[in-house]
């Protein structure tokens, strides 16, 4: 990149903060999806699925790789998410 091409600290938090924009739509309709799933398990064993967190991680850090991305941050963003996750779909099944 020339330094006639870089962008301005502005454009910089501009383009970060588009991404927020969508981030947060895509953890919104991950929810959606997330609690639906909470409705079909049977008990609180089956929400936390610990097999399936360690499927999903493994999962996303190839997709990070691919992506040009840092495994170990995507895997500590998934991992915070799926546990906050968790506890959401647990509070969800406990209400019935």
């Amino acid at each position: 990149m020339t330094e006639a091409a870089t962008p301005s600290i502005e454009e910089v938090r501009n383009e970060i903060d588009a991404l927020d924009t969508r981030i947060v739509e895509l953890i919104a309709e991950r929810q959606q999806w997330v609690l639906a799933a909470g409705s079909l398990k049977k008990d609180e064993r089956a929400v936390r699925a610990p097999d399936r967190v360690e499927q999903v991680i493994l999962k996303v850090r190839g997709l990070a790789e691919q992506a040009g991305a840092s495994p170990e941050v995507v895997e500590q963003a998934y991992r915070a998410m799926i546990a906050a996750f968790i506890e959401l779909e647990l509070a969800h099944h406990r209400a019935g």
